[in-house]
């Protein structure tokens, strides 16, 4: 039905059977009569080495030009026989009897008439590219190795979600991308509106009549799926979302996306012992599937962007997470700072754990993954269940070691009273909830869910430094270029 794939050509024996090779050149190179060219389609790491003998009687004429035209980027089809590769470094290659070139990459400027059809030369060529060249040519940086190995480890991850969730019996549910209610409190929403901005600018009109607009109310896009999963887990008991969600955040920085994919699973009758067993489990079974099925690729990041992501994946895997209240946490950071340890943030009871507090108590004080419980309500979510001392709530949050956070969850509040007084408290209406708070009126249950950043998570298992260097096309504060 399709052409055989690279990854599975390079799976076979050599017994001089016939094969068709068919994906991008990276190299060409000539030595006397012989010409190799190394084709790679994208399927694995590696690419196959096809030989061409020009120094053989038979050897056609139309193959010779086209090895004559041949350059980096182009798109071929190979023809020819699977041998042992007589070089080190490669079980198989292909003794290539023929050449097609499906597409051509051209290593100069061409110049043509109409100016639309004028092509630059191929930017990708035999050398190493800064990430920061490569995010201007986001359509064509797959094709590196760097890319190319990251969008791999990418598609086995979210396979690996599915397939984790499935296997713990929960339902898959899709939550709306458009959504008239903040999940966070916090603002940060893009506004959706079919509303002409540009004509309201031109009339005046100091305010705008949203019972006009689409849906007739206010909407956004959404920052999170789990005020919808909360409903459904009221109902289906275990349930999932894993979908795109977005934030306006004006943050210019490494570790902001305004729109990036998140895992959000939801438990019923279920609390937060429950949901740090739940999170604990399932990141050692995506590491775990990482370190196996992904081994060629964390190889290359190991060697290539981060020494040590093997090393640090199969800890974690093995380890045992360690358990500490944020007030305890905050007591090792402050004994910490108080000796030898300079925080560029001073860590104190109240204050938000910064990237620099989660990594010293993942790697000095727990030697490992940490889980943090029990945070102040005033930095936490208004749907997180108060503990008794009236200060803090059944927050939690997975640190690891390199990294930092990597899960945020909590136990919900299923009390209806104490949910609507922290509503009102943080100036939330009401009736905006009414359908979310329907579910501590009919049936209410303790329930816990946590939610994870797919990017993040890409970023700890490749250990690429960029979080718009893990998503296809990152959107960021002034990008939406592709």
């Amino acid at each position: 039905m399709f052409a055989q794939l690279i990854k599975e050509i390079l799976a076979q024996a050599p017994q001089s059977q016939e094969v068709k090779i068919c994906g991008w050149v990276r190299t060409r190179r000539e030595m006397k009569n012989l010409v190799f060219v190394e084709v790679n389609d994208g399927s694995c790491l590696a690419g196959i080495q096809c030989t061409f003998d020009r120094g053989t009687a038979a050897f056609p004429a139309e193959t010779d030009a086209a090895l004559a035209a041949l350059s980096t980027g182009a798109a071929v089809a190979i023809e020819g026989h699977l041998i042992a590769s007589p070089a080190s470094g490669q079980a198989v290659e292909v003794a290539a009897q023929s050449l097609r070139i499906i597409g051509e990459a051209p290593a100069e400027n061409r110049d043509a008439q109409p100016a639309y059809l004028a092509t630059p030369a191929y930017p990708l060529q035999k050398k190493r590219h800064s990430l920061e060249f490569l995010r201007e040519i986001a359509h064509l940086r797959p094709r590196t190795n760097t890319f190319g190995a990251v969008a791999r480890v990418r598609n086995r991850m979210a396979f690996a979600i599915h397939q984790y969730f499935q296997q713990q019996n929960f339902q898959y549910i899709n939550t709306p991308i458009i959504t008239a209610g903040d999940a966070e409190g916090a603002g940060a929403m893009f506004q959706v509106t079919t509303l002409d901005v540009e004509d309201l600018a031109k009339s005046g009109a100091r305010q705008i009549d949203h019972a006009k607009d689409f849906f007739g109310k206010k909407t956004f896009l959404t920052v999170s799926g789990q005020l919808e999963a909360e409903t459904y887990a009221a109902a289906l008991s275990r349930v999932y979302t894993f979908g795109p969600t977005f934030r306006a955040e004006n943050s210019n920085t490494a570790r902001h996306l305004a729109e990036f994919w998140m895992v959000e699973p939801e438990i019923a009758f279920a609390g937060l012992e429950n949901d740090m067993a739940l999170a604990e489990d399932f990141l050692k079974f995506i590491f775990k599937t990482a370190l196996v099925d992904c081994a060629e690729d964390l190889a290359f990041f190991d060697a290539h962007i981060e020494k040590g992501i093997i090393e640090t994946l199969t800890r974690v895997v093995n380890a045992q997470f360690a358990h500490i209240t944020y007030t305890d946490a905050i007591g090792e950071l402050e004994k910490a700072a108080g000796k030898s340890i300079v925080f560029e943030f001073k860590p104190q009871w109240g204050c938000d754990l910064q990237s620099e507090h989660e990594k010293y108590l993942t790697e000095k004080v727990a030697g490992g993954p940490v889980i943090v419980t029990d945070y102040p309500k005033d930095i936490k979510a208004f749907y997180m269940k108060q503990n008794d001392d009236g200060k803090t709530v059944r927050a939690m949050d997975v640190l690891v070691p390199r990294l930092g956070e990597i899960i945020g969850g909590s136990q919900r509040e299923e009390n209806l009273e104490k949910l609507c007084r922290r509503m009102l408290e943080m100036g939330m209406k009401l009736e905006d909830y009414a359908w979310y708070l329907d579910t501590r009126r009919y049936g209410t249950i303790p329930h816990a869910g946590f939610g994870l950043g797919f990017e993040r998570l890409i970023q700890y298992i490749t250990g690429m430094a960029n979080i718009r260097d893990v998503i296809p096309y990152p959107r960021a504060v002034g990008q939406a270029d592709f």
